[in-house]
């Protein structure tokens, strides 16, 4: 006789908003709150930013990966855990903020055809990826897709355009070496990635999208391909006509690593409102910068030291993510509430 195992189930109550939802025995808060349609904050979804973190009242929890690594030790004294990792061992109450989503706002798995590879700097492709025209796709920009390969491992890329009628999606990849995805991206031979070939996808996901119900001056801070969702960001604020004053503070290593920079340029010159400010870490002679050097978040501590009246959208590395996070809160007075994130994790980011 097989006597099937009772997977436990719990209750977690999010607080002030009092929503409830189930989690089962193998399930992180966060998975079972999005699969209830509770949108709790979440970015990388791997334990390596802080975007989901929540305080838990009450209950019994596994942490999960090394929240110790991401939170602070006056964070973790104070309850607060990462709730991409935590599984319940009990009920829970958890306080963490609720995130409204538009009703047309679904996420779906689909195929996806790949319609254009560019070559925007070496080691970064730009892909326009055609989705099913019997399948209109919302998504708020900002906001990123999963390539799910065969084997079912998962690729995170941000929508870098804000949502077309021809249902195509613009993705921004860097060559990661060694990547599963990137090789294939950009390989040579029968191991290229192929002009029509199809890919399964799903989206839209993440909780990094402007918020709208605010006039707060912007700052869009940005490392790599980071820029990736911030320019959907900017088409949108273009074509909903949104003047709200915003300055774009774009790193890198080299000069190349600004792959788009005139395009950025081009939004300083145009939009009202609009500036933009380049930094770059690592310049070599060759390379003739004359511009700001140093760490990008360092650049925006030094102009604009109060930043108590402003919202930051940050995206690159965690690294870079959390420092700033860290650094904007203690030290340049931004109310935690008004730092957003989506950090752009790699398999090497990943704790194990």
């Amino acid at each position: 006789m097989v006597i099937e195992s009772i997977m436990r189930k719990y209750t977690v109550k999010v607080v002030p908003s009092e929503h409830t939802f189930t989690v089962k025995e193998d399930q992180t808060v966060l998975d079972a709150a999005l699969n209830a349609g509770v949108v709790l904050p979440y970015s990388c979804r791997s334990g390596t930013c802080s975007t989901c973190k929540g305080r838990v009242v009450s209950g019994d929890f596994d942490a999960g990966a090394a929240p110790e690594n991401i939170l602070d030790p006056d964070e973790l004294a104070q309850g607060y855990t990462l709730l991409c990792q935590a599984r319940p061992h009990s009920d829970m109450v958890v306080d963490a903020q609720v995130i409204r989503m538009a009703d047309d706002i679904e996420v779906r798995k689909m195929p996806g055809r790949i319609m254009e590879i560019d070559a925007l700097a070496p080691d970064v492709r730009r892909l326009m990826v055609q989705l099913p025209a019997s399948q209109p796709v919302r998504y708020y920009p900002g906001q990123y897709l999963e390539f799910i390969m065969r084997d079912g491992r998962r690729r995170s890329y941000s929508m870098a355009n804000a949502p077309l009628e021809s249902n195509r999606v613009e993705l921004h990849i860097r060559h990661m070496p060694g990547g599963a995805f990137t090789d294939h991206v950009f390989g040579t031979g029968q191991t290229q990635m192929k002009i029509r070939e199809i890919q399964r996808v799903e989206l839209p996901l993440g909780s990094f999208f402007l918020r709208e119900d605010s006039d707060a001056p912007i700052v869009f801070l940005v490392s790599g391909t980071g820029f990736a969702p911030i320019k959907a960001i900017v088409e949108h604020m273009q074509q909903a006509s949104i003047r709200r004053p915003a300055v774009l503070y774009w790193g890198g290593r080299r000069p190349h690593d600004l792959y788009m920079n005139e395009l950025a340029e081009q939004w300083a010159s145009e939009l009202p409102g609009f500036e933009y400010i380049p930094v770059v870490s690592e310049a070599l002679d060759e390379d003739g910068w004359t511009g700001r050097t140093g760490f990008v978040h360092h650049a925006v501590m030094a102009d604009l030291p109060d930043l108590s009246s402003h919202q930051v959208y940050a995206c690159g590395t965690p690294a870079m993510v959390e420092a700033a996070r860290h650094d904007f809160i203690k030290q340049n007075q931004l109310p935690e509430s008004a730092f957003f994130a989506d950090a752009f994790t790699s398999e090497a980011d990943v704790v194990v």
